[in-house]
Parts: C-alpha cells; sequence; structure tokens
C-alpha cells in the first residue's frame, strides 16, 4: 500500500509573509498581567529604555521586557536580579528577527505578603495532591554506597556536610553537583543535578543543602517544578535548607528534612566511633548472655550429677529388688490368708453337711421305712396289709411286712 501523492501548493508563503501574519495575530492580544521572576537587568548609561529578562520559575522559558526606566523607578525602584514582579505588558512581535517580547508601562514587585501568600495557596495544592503524605516517605540506608550533594559551589553548606559526613564515617563516597542555590536560573539547574543524581544506580540517597538566607534567597527551595522533581525522584531525598526556623516547601515534599547541612550530614551516614562502642556492648550483652547460660546450663549439670540415680546408679535397682521383694511376700501372705480362710469355710461347710445327712440321723436311733419300690414311707396311710417294707438302720437294714 502507497501513501497517496501529496498535492503542490498553488503558491507558497513567503517566511516574512509567515512572520508578519504571526505578529498581526499577537497584536490582537493586547495588554496582559505577567508574573515571572527577574533574571537579568540591562540599564545602558543615558538610555531612556530598560531591557529585562522575565523568566517563568516553573519552567524554563524567558522573555525580553522593555520598559521606560520612569516606569521601572516608580514601581520598582530597588529591583534586582532574583526578584519577583507583576508587570502590565503587552505582547509585541518583531517579524524581521522572530522574536516575541514584552513592552511594559507598569511594574510591581511582589511584596513579602504576597509572597508568603502565594507560598501558601501552593503549599495548600500540593498538600493536596499527597506531595506530603507521610506514608510515601522512604527511610535513607543505614550505610549508604554513595550519597549524593547537591549545593552551591565551595559554599559552607558544602562544607558543613563533607566534613561532617567524612568525620563521622570516613569511608562515605559523595558525588557533589554544583549549582545555582538562589537566582532565576536555580530551580533548572538544582532539577537537572536532581536527575542527573537520581539516574546514578550507585547513589543510594541525595542531600539537598543550602545555607541560611531570608525568604526571598530561599525562595528557589519553595517553587512548584523543584517540589514536583523531588517527588518524583525514586532515591530517598534529605533537604537542608537554611536553618532550623526556615521551612521550604521542598522540605515538606523530601522524604528526610533536616535542620541544617551538619544535621543532614548526621542523618545520613552513622557514627563510625559511635558504632563501634555500640558493637562493643552488644558483644559485651552477647558474652556475659553466653557466659550466663553456659554456668546456668553447668549448674544443672553438677544438680543432675550430684542425684543419688547418677551418683549411684545401683541404689535404683537395689530399690526397686526390695520393693518387688516386699511384694512378693505380700502376695504370699495374703494368699496363705485366702487359703487358710477357704480352707474353714470348707470344714464348717462339711460339718454342716455331716449334721444334715441321713447318716447322721441314723446315728442318732432313727431309721427310714421303704417300699419295695424304694418309695420312703411318710405315712401309715402310703401302705397297706401285707405290704412288705425295707427298714434302713444305721448299721444294717431289716425286712418287714404291714400286718395291721
Amino acid at each position: 500500500m502507497t501513501d497517496a501523492p501529496r498535492s503542490t501548493p498553488e503558491e507558497p508563503w513567503p517566511v516574512r509573509v509567515v512572520s508578519q501574519k504571526v505578529g498581526a495575530w499577537i497584536a490582537k492580544l493586547g495588554w496582559v498581567w505577567v508574573d515571572g521572576q527577574v533574571a537579568q537587568i540591562s540599564r545602558r548609561p543615558g538610555a531612556s529604555t530598560v531591557f529585562l529578562t522575565l523568566r517563568d520559575p516553573s519552567a524554563d522559558l524567558s522573555l525580553t521586557v522593555t520598559t521606560n526606566r520612569d516606569v521601572l523607578d516608580s514601581g520598582a525602584p530597588e529591583l534586582r536580579e532574583g526578584a519577583r514582579v507583576v508587570l502590565h505588558a503587552k505582547p509585541e512581535f518583531y517579524a524581521a528577527r522572530g522574536t516575541l517580547s514584552l513592552r511594559a508601562d507598569e511594574i510591581r514587585q511582589v511584596g513579602l505578603g504576597e509572597l508568603l501568600a502565594r507560598l501558601e495557596k501552593l503549599k495548600k495544592l500540593l498538600a493536596a495532591e499527597g506531595l506530603f503524605d507521610r506514608s510515601r516517605k522512604r527511610r535513607p540506608p543505614f550505610l549508604p554506597q554513595r550519597v549524593g550533594l547537591i549545593t552551591g559551589r565551595a559554599s559552607a553548606a558544602e562544607r558543613d556536610v563533607l566534613t561532617n559526613a567524612r568525620r563521622r564515617w570516613p569511608a562515605v563516597e559523595f558525588r557533589t553537583v554544583n549549582v545555582a542555590v538562589q537566582g532565576p536560573s536555580a530551580v533548572p539547574q538544582i532539577v537537572d543535578a536532581l536527575k542527573v543524581l537520581d539516574a546514578d544506580p550507585s547513589i543510594d540517597v541525595i542531600i539537598l543543602a543550602r545555607g541560611g538566607g531570608g525568604i526571598e534567597d530561599l525562595l528557589p527551595f519553595s517553587d512548584e517544578a523543584l517540589c514536583r522533581a523531588v517527588f518524583a525522584c525514586r532515591t530517598p531525598v534529605v533537604s537542608a535548607i537554611g536553618h532550623e526556623t526556615d521551612a521550604p516547601l521542598v522540605d515538606y515534599v523530601a522524604d528526610v528534612r533536616a535542620s541544617t547541612p551538619t544535621d543532614a550530614a548526621k542523618r545520613v551516614v552513622p557514627d563510625l566511633t559511635e558504632e563501634v562502642r555500640l558493637i562493643g556492648q552488644a558483644r559485651s550483652r552477647l558474652e556475659r548472655a553466653v557466659r550466663n547460660l553456659v554456668d546456668r546450663e553447668s549448674h544443672r549439670l553438677d544438680l543432675l550429677r550430684s542425684r543419688p540415680v547418677l551418683a549411684r546408679p545401683q541404689v535404683m535397682v537395689d530399690q526397686r529388688a526390695a520393693e518387688v521383694s516386699a511384694l512378693r511376700d505380700r502376695t504370699g501372705r495374703c494368699l496363705d490368708h485366702r487359703l487358710g480362710a477357704a480352707d474353714d469355710d470348707l470344714r464348717h461347710t462339711l460339718a454342716r453337711l455331716r449334721a444334715l445327712s441321713p447318716a447322721a440321723t441314723l446315728d442318732r436311733g432313727y431309721a427310714i421305712v421303704q417300699r419295695a419300690d424304694g418309695h420312703v414311707v411318710r405315712a401309715a396311710a402310703e401302705v397297706a396289709k401285707g405290704d412288705p417294707l425295707r427298714v434302713r438302720l444305721a448299721d444294717g437294714e431289716l425286712t418287714a411286712t404291714v400286718d395291721g
């Protein structure tokens, strides 16, 4: 299947025509209010025009602003690079160069109160999105293989972190990235440094450090783009910005907040002396526990060994033999007693049988009269005259005939 051939335009536009049309469209935008950070101020001696470079704090984007010196002196006479401003300007497109700029007729420097209000609004927005959520914060490793450090070049913060960390753990390794920590270029440089260190697999934790300063000096560390970059890092980030009382927004997003750069060094690497002391204490406790266990078990063995059953094992056999003999004797006595009782009962029974037997009755002078058929005669009516009778005596028997 082949692509359909492109239709050839009847008449292409020249570049200047395109540029003119873009300029005409931008001219329709009118006047707008613009918020940004001053990256550069250019005042030419004797010239009434002042050139500003206005940068977006949350994006790597800047525009050139032209204004009258009187407008700048009346609205922001103490304006310096890095300050936040709000200006009323009209976008202008220079068709000859193809560039966009702003022409301002009013410039206002953002005051401290307004700046704090904006920061508070941004803080609520980031908190609502979950960037401050404690459940997502990660614990740095106990002993990092390598530490990434983002700080100003040759700054006191860099010296404090490196000196204290190496004093605590001399073998710790650092990869330091020096950036601008204030001014319009601070946020892009810090964000780029975060990306570089986060992509390094040897980096286990990143420290973002800066010394103390005013609210405007620490403003880059409350920038929304920087906060989101810290939130997106896969590597744990430790924020060590300013002093204990300083609280830029990046402190709330970072996994660990250190009060000072020195505190960050203490939180990232353990103290070798303290760890050696703890290991010594643990070894001492382990040795005591082992000794106590051995002593306790040895004492138990001594107790078991001292028992008669183990000291003289034949005693148990003798005891059991004595018990068997006693049981045998008791069994014999019991059997003799039962046999004697049974013999007495038998003699008594024989005596009763003999006393009740017919022979005993005959011995007392009685006789038993029987008819010829052997029936014992118990009444005179049972025989008739002339019937033969048999009379049994104790000694012998007689024959008789009934005669009346």
